[in-house]
């Protein structure tokens, strides 16, 4: 094995195992609320975005379509989104995020915010700037390869 070959399979275990972690303990504040972290990728989209066609809520939160039925789904049984039909175009469904969802978001965001901040505390924000970059060019390469 190359150099280079080690040298990429260390840094994919160490991305592997870092965002394992990380992800868990980000999750630990929106579990209290009976939420999934895709659930909560949706209502924060929406929150933050307002309403969004259905499909491009999938794109953004990178999830199948038929699991974007389920958690829209979901949540709008439990009051959280509600449906909007478009009046130009029958055939977009635009999703919207309701008062009882945009309380629960207020609640659990500054929690959520607070949290990420701590977990990403190891790092300086200069140090956070350079990570980002460097993640992002590594995730952009890998789009160019497909």
């Amino acid at each position: 094995m190359t150099k280079n070959t080690e040298t990429a399979l260390k840094l994919f275990i160490v991305l592997t195992r870092a965002s394992k972690v990380i992800l868990e303990e980000a999750h630990k504040p929106i579990d209290k609320y009976k939420l999934n972290p895709t659930e909560f990728a949706v209502l924060e989209l929406l929150h933050h975005k307002g309403r969004q066609p259905i499909q491009k809520i999938g794109q953004k939160i990178l999830l199948r379509s038929g699991s974007m039925t389920y958690v829209v789904d979901k949540l709008e049984k439990n009051g959280l989104l509600e449906r909007v039909y478009s009046e130009v175009d029958k055939r977009i469904t635009y999703m919207s995020i309701t008062s009882r969802g945009g309380e629960l978001m207020n609640s659990i965001f500054p929690e959520h915010a607070e949290n990420i901040e701590s977990i990403m505390s190891a790092l300086t924000v200069e140090e956070q700037e350079l990570a980002i970059g460097l993640i992002k060019k590594l995730g952009l390469s890998v789009k160019d390869l497909s």
